[in-house]
């Protein structure tokens, strides 16, 4: 079981000094604060939890310049136990980041499954928004990742996979509405 731990020392060595910002575990909840006059900007994930910390990185490697100066990045979110209208929208939004947060994981060798984060509401990711983040895998995989997340795949598979090249053939859709499952694992 990989430490997420391990992740912010990856992470803060790769982005601290050009981005000033801080990867930081331990949080009861997953938060991205702004950097201040007397503090780097700092994105909190979930315990020691791996798979959270992955999914923030990809949702600050997202983020442009005006939203890192917000906190959450001025993204709404409503809590568990989303009606189906906010589920839709929560699934819209989360394409992307997902998507990098799969190849992330297939960059460290571990285990994916999307998130519908919506646990009082239906606990399982629907099968079109499972289709929809594989098909923005393959385009990440075809057309290359936005910078900062390419940056940090290339960090986690030297890391975690030396000598290794990601490729496609890892990635498979699986839409029963039982998540994603990376290839061979």
């Amino acid at each position: 079981m990989r430490s997420g731990l391990e992740l912010t020392e990856l992470f803060n060595h790769c982005f601290f000094n050009d981005f000033y910002t801080r990867l930081q575990g331990l949080a009861p909840e997953p938060l991205y604060l702004p950097a201040s006059r007397n503090r780097a900007a700092c994105i909190f994930f979930t315990r020691d939890y791996f798979a959270s910390a992955l999914h923030e990185v990809a949702h600050w490697c997202l983020a442009g310049a005006g939203r890192r100066q917000l906190p959450d990045y001025g993204y709404w979110y409503h809590p568990d136990g989303r009606s189906a209208e906010q589920q839709a929208a929560f699934e819209a939004v989360e394409i992307k980041p997902q998507a990098i947060e799969w190849i992330f994981s297939r960059c460290a060798d571990v285990p994916f499954t999307a998130s519908a984060d919506n646990l009082n509401g239906g606990a399982l990711p629907s099968p079109s928004f499972e289709q929809a983040i594989y098909k923005q895998v393959v385009q990440y995989m075809n057309k290359g990742l936005p910078g900062r997340a390419n940056q940090f795949g290339h960090t986690l598979i030297r890391h975690y996979r030396a000598g290794h090249k990601l490729d496609l053939a890892e990635f498979r859709a699986r839409t029963t509405g039982t998540g994603l499952l990376p290839k061979g694992l």
